[in-house]
Parts: C-alpha cells; structure tokens; sequence
C-alpha cells in the first residue's frame, strides 16, 4: 500500500503562536522558559494533525526559532569569530545574536547574512565558513526533538540538509566544495546518533540537484553518499524539489541511498524516468500536491497516473507534497469570510495532508476518488516559455544618458542625494486604528483622518532629519503586496492565510482568482497630500508587476506572464495618473524579480522576456524627466545583471549591508555593472541595531570608491515598517549626517 509523508510542515503556528512568543521574548516580556513551551506546543500540534491525517512518520527538524540553515550552522559548529565576543550565556541568545545581531543576552552585534531560499520569498541566513573552517556536531536540539516526538507516541523522520546542500548555500573566502571532507564525518557521527536513538528513516534534503551544477560538485556526490552509508544509520531519503532533475535524476537515483524524493509538479514526465532509474528496492516519493500553492489537488487525474505505480511499487511508493509545506498557509479552517465558493477550491497546508490521505486511500480501494474544485483548467506548470502580446517594445523613447541631465536639472538633488526605501514604521496605534475600522467601530473618515495624520507626521520627521527626497510612509498599507491585491479587481483576500518569509516575519499574500485590472487610482491623492506638505520631492510608491505576481498565490490555468501583462496594465495607468499630479518621481520595486527566476539557466531567457517587459511596460510612456527608481533586495544578482540592466530604471536601490557590500561585486563590477544610479544599502534594517555614524561613514567611503559619487545614492537596504521610530530616527540622522560627511570630503577633494 502506498505511504504518506510530508518534507516539513509550517512553524509558526495557525494563528502565529510562534510569532507572538518570539516577539514577546525579544522584548523582554517573556522568560524564555515560556518561550520553549510555545515552541514546544507547535510541535506538538504539528505532529498531531500530521498524525490525523494518517501519516505514518512524522517529519522532526522542520522546526526551527528563526530559520533552519541557522539551526545547521549551529549544529556543525559554523559560529563565525564576531559573535563569540560578548556572546550570551544560552544557546538560544546565541542563536538569536546570529539571526539578528541582538538578543536578550550578549552584546549587539552585526547579524547574518541573510538571502532568499532558491526561488521562493523565504529568507535563509548564510552559513559563513572561515578560513580553516573547522566544524564540530552538537545536535542536542535535533535529538531532544525526536525523544520529543517518541515520548508523544510519534514515530519520527528528522529532516536534515544534506551535506553538498549546506555547504552550497554558504560563502566562504575560497573553494566550500574542499570543506566536504571536513564535514562528512559530522554527518556520519549524527546518523549513527539518530539510528542510536531508533530513528528508521531520515530525511537528506539535497535541492541543489535541481540546479546546472558545476561538474566538481556533481562529481562529489557520489564519494561523498558512499561515505554517509558506512557504518550504522538510519536509511536514508535523499529530497530534490523546486526544479526537475533533468541529467542529475540518474546520479540521485544511483547513490546508496533508500529513497529518493522527486517534485512531481515542477517536473510531472520525471515520475515515469523516476520508476525506471529506481534501483534496489529504492523508495520512489512523488511530490504531487503543490506544497507552494493553495488550490486544491487534481486527484482524480493523480489517482489515474499512479495506480499502475501503486500496483507495482506497493509500500515502496510514497505520496507527498512537492517541497515542504512551509511555503503555504497552514490551515484552511481558520478561515471564517471566505465564501465557500472560493474556499471551496483551495488546500491550505492542513487540507494538503488530507489530499495525500484521499489519494493513498482511493489507490488502496481501488474507488474513484471524490473530485474536488481544483483551480480552473489544467495546470500548465507556470507557462515560463510563453510570452504575452504587447510586450514586443517597452522601452522608453529616450535612453538613461538623455533622461539623466533632464531629471538632474528638474530636481537639483545635492551630491549622494539621501532617500528611503518606502515605508516608515507601522506603530501598535497604526495598527489598532486599522483593526477598529474593519471592525466597524470608526467610520471611514475617522480612519482617513488618522492616516492623513500619519502621513504628515512622516514628512515632517523626514525634514527635520534633513533627507533630501521624501517618501509618504504607507501608512495606508497594510503589506505591499496585499494592499494592491485588494485595490486591483481579479484578487482575493485571506483573513489568516500567513506565510513565513523570515523569523517571526510573515506575510499573507493575496490569491488571484480571475483577470486583473484597476477600477480606480490606488495611491495617487495619498501621493498628492504628502507632496502638498513639503516643498521637496515626495516620491509615489508602488509594487511592480513581478513581485505583485511572485509574491501572490497565482492561477495555474493561464502562464505566468499573462497574470504579469494584467498586473502591469493596471500599474502603467497608477504611474501616469502619478505623473498628472505632479508626482515626477516613482518608485516601482521589483524586490521579487530574482526569485521568479527558474533554477535552470537555460529556462532564465523565456522568465526575463516577460518578466523585465512587464516592467518596463508601467513605465514606457513617462515622461524623461520623470525619474523611475526601484528596488531589489535578499537575493544573488550575479548571474542575472543583464536582465536588471534591461529594467532601464534611472536609480536602483539595493540591500548590501548584511552581505557587507558584497552585491556591489555584480552592480558595480569590472564587467560593467549597472550603468545608472545605484543606491546601495547602508544599514541593516532588518537588525535592531542603530548603526554608528562612523560606521556609515566607512561603507559610504567603499562605495565612492568603486561608484562614481554622481551616481550614487544614500538610503537604507528596505522598508522600515517593521522598526519603532526610535530606531529609524536616530539611523536615519546618522546616515543623513555621514552623507553630508563624504560630501563634504569629496567636493574638499575636487577643490583640490
């Protein structure tokens, strides 16, 4: 009989139990021995309804206080030397001191590096390797998880990143790969150490077999599973997902392990290459319920696929969802507006262990199974090679080098002009005023007047700190992404559809039911009133036609790019009504651009001809004196330059601070970089570490070093929604004040 499992299940809790612990724990407000016990009862529920649902084995590992890289990293003993001055007494502290520079215990310092997990908006942090990385095994929390999980009657399957995985997602000064040696007999002593404690199966997640790896790395792969199966050990399920395996499924399906697990979404004709490329007796686990949309299953069509499998493979077929369903909302029964019309035709992660449960049993009757409302039509896996009509010319009719000395003649900015990115910070007030006017309890203009409030708040703070252009602080937002969702016509919204994009961050991205379009101006008079306050120039703020799409759960019954064309018609009419009124700078931020980028490099040109036309289709028609900026943050832009330099933005800001300005290797690199004006980060925002002025100082002087000081741009790496106005006043003023520091410096030195 088929078996099910899953490759992870959601942490932060149905209704963002984990969150709020978190939180209350950094602010003081809890010990940390409650703390654990939040921790500890998310686990336990998790475990349970994964137990309800018939799953044999429970997934152990998935669990983790911020990010499960980090728990790794701490596991294999990958601390860099920063954060042993001034550590905390506990490990958790230490944990934390490395997630996000400041903990309970131990002294501030600088955080991680943090960046997106392959194509998805979760927000891994980098494992740094030394020079003479050592590693040592303390895998006290992954053990005391599984005792955890046996105590409660579970049988456990820890997840574990594999060794070639973990040592790809990291960044070290020379050759990682020359760091496996090192490494491999850690992983050894923590198998024997899980099969020690009656662990039958463990979880070996190797996504990178999805990638066009290097030969070396591929090559390693076989000396390096040869040596995880000596000596005792559980066995081993090695997890590929996000991308087909394409000539890697032969190599995956040849090493000693005794399951292997494909992502039958991503790659549906590798099931039948799977079958055949089984060897031994192997596992074959297919992953056919999507584990990063929300509609529901074609089971009826899956039942059909697998039954001759079902027949042939026996208990060695397992079902599961493609990726781990950390990417999904976790229950759907926490939904009470929702009309069942629509929800109806979706699967939260909750739902999704129930269709698994559906399959396996209609495969062991032999009975059709109940079909459900899928999304409308047949998928077609993204629709990545087609591109959409009226995307043929988007270019603006003048080049950057005509448009540049317009927009520096209309706005006169100083040398290293200084910025935001956009948002200031959402207060606990903000907050209750919001959930008092959907509550009812205030009228619509009682609300409008609060947010009127805020905004003129936020340009008279950003003038007295003496930025030099302004935003209007998105007081009226509630996400960028989900405020445009629920502007826009074709979008539905969750009332608990939370997803975690990093730590205790999430996010509830809104789901596109129908075809998209704009039924009024959706940002215009509160970009008009912030402007009406100050003489300066307040830049309009949208999200653009990428990360609106990415960022949101899309239809799986048109391509990609269609949903795209949609999203960026009804931006191009938000910019010129913009541009109507008086609004002659605009933001459009791409922040999503990256990860919508396929694993494989040959699928990367069909990806960017849609994806850069649409948004150079919002703004085509300006005017050239009207300056189009954007933003991009978290991600590795190395390999895909040409494409942002396609966008043709006139400014592009950046988050560099946590990589330590690593990201200017690509922007303002030997082989050209990025043409236009550029904005990297200065300071981490995602820290709550206010950073020096001196320190600002220091990064501004790298910059001008390798970016001419015309085209730069001074401004912090994101939003600061998530910061208190504590924080950002005094990072700001410092930063403010070290632009005028290195601009004094610099025309002392023209003088000269």
């Amino acid at each position: 009989m088929a078996q099910t499992h899953i490759l992870g299940y959601p942490r932060i809790g149905a209704n963002r139990e984990l969150k709020r612990a978190l939180e209350a724990y950094w602010r003081g407000e809890v010990a940390q021995e409650q703390l654990l016990e939040a921790g500890a009862v998310v686990r336990r529920g998790n475990w349970e309804v994964q137990a309800e649902a018939g799953l044999g084995q429970v997934t152990v590992g998935d669990f983790a206080w911020y990010d499960q890289v980090l728990n790794h990293s701490l596991m294999f003993g990958v601390v860099p030397q920063r954060f042993t001055v001034g550590a905390a007494d506990s490990k958790l502290d230490q944990y934390f001191r490395m997630a996000r520079g400041r903990a309970p215990g131990g002294e501030p310092v600088a955080a991680s590096a943090m960046t997106k997990w392959f194509d998805t908006n979760y927000h891994y942090l980098v494992p740094e390797f030394e020079a003479g990385q050592q590693f040592s095994l303390d895998s006290e929390w992954l053990l005391a998880e599984v005792a955890e999980a046996r105590d409660l009657g579970f049988q456990p399957k820890p997840v574990v990143i594999g060794p070639l995985t973990y040592l790809w997602l990291g960044r070290a000064a020379g050759d990682r790969l020359e760091l496996l040696p090192r490494l491999l007999p850690l992983y050894r002593q923590l198998l024997q150490q899980l099969a020690e404690a009656g662990v039958e199966w463990v979880q070996l997640d190797e996504p990178i077999l999805g990638l066009d790896l290097p030969g070396d790395w591929r090559d390693a792969f076989t000396p390096a599973y040869a040596a995880l199966a000596e000596g005792q050990g559980p066995k081993k399920l090695l997890a590929t997902y996000f991308s087909p395996l394409r000539e890697n499924l032969s190599l995956a399906f040849g090493l000693p392990v005794q399951g292997v697990h494909i992502d039958a979404v991503r790659a549906p004709e590798e099931v039948g290459q799977a079958v055949a490329a089984r060897s031994g007796g192997q596992v074959l686990s297919v992953g056919l319920v999507n584990g990063r949309n929300i509609w529901r299953t074609d089971l009826v069509g899956w039942q059909g696929r697998l039954a001759p499998l079902a027949r042939e493979l026996g208990d060695n077929l397992w079902l599961s969802a493609s990726c781990s369903l950390l990417h999904c909302p976790v229950d759907l029964d926490t939904e009470k507006a929702l009309p069942v019309e629509q929800s109806q035709r979706l699967a939260y992660a909750r739902q999704k262990l129930d269709e698994l449960r559906q399959l396996q049993e209609a495969l062991h009757s032999g009975e059709p199974v109940t079909p459900g409302d899928a999304a409308a039509g047949a998928s077609i896996g993204g629709g990545e090679a087609h591109v959409p009509a009226g995307l043929e010319n988007t270019w603006r009719a003048q080049p950057y080098s005509e448009r540049a000395p317009l927009q520096a003649r209309r706005w006169q900015l100083p040398l290293l002009p200084t910025t935001t990115i956009g948002s200031f910070p959402q207060t606990d007030l903000l907050r209750q005023i919001r959930r008092q006017y959907r509550a009812g309890d205030i009228s619509r203009q009682e609300y409008l007047d609060h947010l009127r409030a805020e905004i003129a708040e936020a340009v008279r703070r950003q003038e007295i700190l003496g930025l030099d252009v302004l935003v209007h602080g998105e007081a009226e937002r509630n996400d960028m992404v989900e405020y445009f969702g629920e502007q826009l016509d074709g979008f539905v919204h969750t009332g608990n559809g939370w997803v975690q994009s990093y730590g205790s961050r999430c996010v509830k991205p809104p789901i596109i039911f129908g075809d998209i379009s704009r039924p009024s101006p959706m940002t215009v008079e509160w970009s008009r009133y912030a402007q009406s306050l100050t003489k300066k120039a307040v830049k309009g703020m949208l999200t653009g036609p990428v990360t609106i799409l990415n960022w949101s759960f899309p239809r799986e019954d048109i391509p990609r790019g269609e949903s795209c064309l949609q999203i960026a018609r009804a931006l191009r009419e938000e910019v010129l009504d913009l541009e109507k009124a008086g609004i002659g700078i605009i933001q459009i931020d791409e922040p999503a651009l990256r990860e919508g980028v396929p694993l494989r490099e040959s699928d990367h040109r069909s990806y960017f001809d849609w994806a850069v036309g649409c948004f150079r289709f919002t703004c085509a028609t300006v005017k050239p004196e009207t300056q189009i900026h954007t933003h991009m943050c978290y991600s590795n832009f190395n390999t895909i330059m040409d494409a942002i330099v396609a966008l043709d933005a006139d400014v592009i800001t950046i988050e560099s601070a946590r990589s330590d300005l690593r990201l200017l290797e690509a922007f303002a690199g030997a082989n050209g970089g990025y043409p236009n004006e550029i904005g990297p980060g200065i300071y981490d925002i995602h820290s709550p570490n206010v950073p020096e002025r001196q320190e600002l100082v220091d990064r501004l002087q790298k910059l001008v070093a390798v970016i001419p000081p015309e085209k730069l741009w001074v401004n912090p790496d994101c939003g600061l929604k998530t910061r208190d106005w504590a924080e950002v006043g005094t990072s700001l003023l410092n930063m403010v004040e070290a632009a005028r520091t290195v601009r004094a410096q610099l025309e002392v030195k023209d003088l000269a």
